[in-house]
């Protein structure tokens, strides 16, 4: 391909409407696709309908500059990219399995249009072998001959909510191709925008690669809460053992929490379990160790409020993550969910400032915790660590909070009145400490 000029993008979803801004603020036509016309809508307004920090300026200046318009359906172009979600589902036995019928969807979508010297790219993640054995023979079944007439590549996004622009220029990005001429091709086009270092290899390995990133940090995580288990049991402080044991030079151990959540971390590995259920045995444990936190944290909340059995129980975040409005696979999620299944008794009050919630009614941080006996920090939002205790004390009824996140510095929260009481670590008194976060 001599010069890229148009690129269709589908999925204008936490990756996708970065990416196609990203391209277009740099030159390129662009075409966002997404079959949800309230999206489409929304964004012919010049508003967005995700929250990310800095992205409303760069749709708005791409959709000004006319390099990007959006539709529901593609049209002809260089080069199409597939950045739509690939959740998992639970099929039979207890293996869940990744749902790859949007990025089906998606390629349907683009059959069509598809012509002799354009580029397809996958950015989803996906279970190994996807390229090889699903998006492949899906364009030779469509009359394509793959490699020949048509470039197919594996391009893995590498960002997290929050910091989404930055990391699409900044980190480094690998690119899965089928041959070097298709390999050459991608890096050129990503080579628009992206300031990191870019690896070429082929689709499997890409695949692979992106999955590994994240069953990592699982892995990792899992240790992080299985640890805090032990310390409660020993009466120590699991944050204070964590901090200590990562000034080792070659020791990184993440934090605990209430679980693992996002479209990344609490899915991807199950992509390996699934394909290799018999291998995969660390993986698997980590996911179950993860998956478990959420019934952990209610188990506490409910040892906390013992003997009440019509408590206002304040739940404080519903993000997965701090600071961002995504609350997929969220264990905040989880723990509001669990709470109202085993305990219709008690009376819930959510807070999230970010998080627009169809499942749960939210209410203003006043109204939530007004008469609560125990509030819970779910998610460690600005607006929730930066609490002014005395505010807060004036509200709830009984001064009881639960930090699952170390959120909350107990040199404020403790002289305030309050029982602080922090996940990985066995009571007040121990975590009335000066703990650097």
């Amino acid at each position: 391909m001599d010069k890229i000029e148009r690129v269709c993008v589908i999925g204008l979803g936490y990756i996708g409407l970065p990416t196609a801004s990203m391209f277009a603020t740099h030159g390129l036509q662009v075409l966002g696709v997404d079959n949800n016309s309230s999206v489409i809508n929304t964004l012919w307004q010049g508003l967005i309908h995700i929250e990310e920090p800095g992205l409303a300026t760069v749709v708005k200046a791409a959709l000004a500059s006319k390099n990007l318009s959006v539709a529901e359906k593609p049209v002809p172009s260089d080069v199409f990219i597939v950045a739509v979600p690939t959740p998992y589902v639970h099929g039979e036995g207890a293996i869940p399995r990744a749902d790859m019928s949007f990025v089906v969807s998606a390629i349907e979508s683009v059959l069509p249009v598809l012509a002799k010297g354009n580029l397809l790219i996958l950015e989803s993640t996906s279970p190994p072998g996807t390229i090889r054995d699903l998006v492949i023979p899906m364009l030779e079944k469509a009359g394509h001959k793959v490699g020949k007439d048509l470039g197919v590549a594996y391009c893995p996004e590498r960002v997290i909510p929050g910091q989404a622009l930055k990391e699409l220029i900044g980190n480094d990005r690998v690119i899965g191709a089928i041959d070097s001429y298709w390999s050459e091709t991608a890096k050129k086009l990503y080579k628009t925008f992206v300031s990191g270092e870019i690896f070429v290899t082929n689709p499997t390995t890409a695949e692979m690669v992106k999955l590994l990133e994240n069953t990592f940090r699982d892995v990792n995580i899992a240790l992080a809460n299985e640890v805090a288990v032990l310390c409660e049991k020993l009466g120590i402080n699991a944050w204070e053992v964590i901090q200590i044991a990562n000034r080792h030079p070659r020791v990184n151990v993440h934090r605990p929490g209430p679980g693992v959540g996002g479209h990344c971390i609490s899915v991807d590995p199950w992509f390996l379990v699934e394909k290799f259920p018999n291998e995969a045995k660390l993986i698997r444990l980590a996911r179950t160790i993860n998956d478990a936190v959420p019934s952990r944290v209610v188990e506490k909340i409910e040892s906390l409020l013992k003997g009440k059995s019509t408590p206002k129980v304040a739940l404080l975040g519903l993000a997965y993550k701090a600071n961002v409005d995504d609350a997929r696979e969220s264990p905040a999620v989880s723990v509001v969910r669990l709470l109202k299944q085993k305990h219709p008794g008690y009376s819930l009050s959510v807070y999230d400032p970010h998080v627009k919630s169809k499942e749960f009614q939210t209410q203003g941080i006043q109204e939530a915790l007004k008469g609560a006996e125990l509030a819970v920090v779910l998610t460690a939002h600005d607006e929730i660590r930066f609490l002014d205790p005395e505010m807060v004390g004036s509200l709830m009824a009984t001064k009881t909070v639960f930090d699952t996140h170390n959120a909350l510095k107990p040199e404020r929260w403790i002289p305030a009145g309050f029982q602080l009481h922090t996940l990985g670590a066995s009571n007040t008194a121990e975590i009335n400490r000066t703990i650097v976060s």
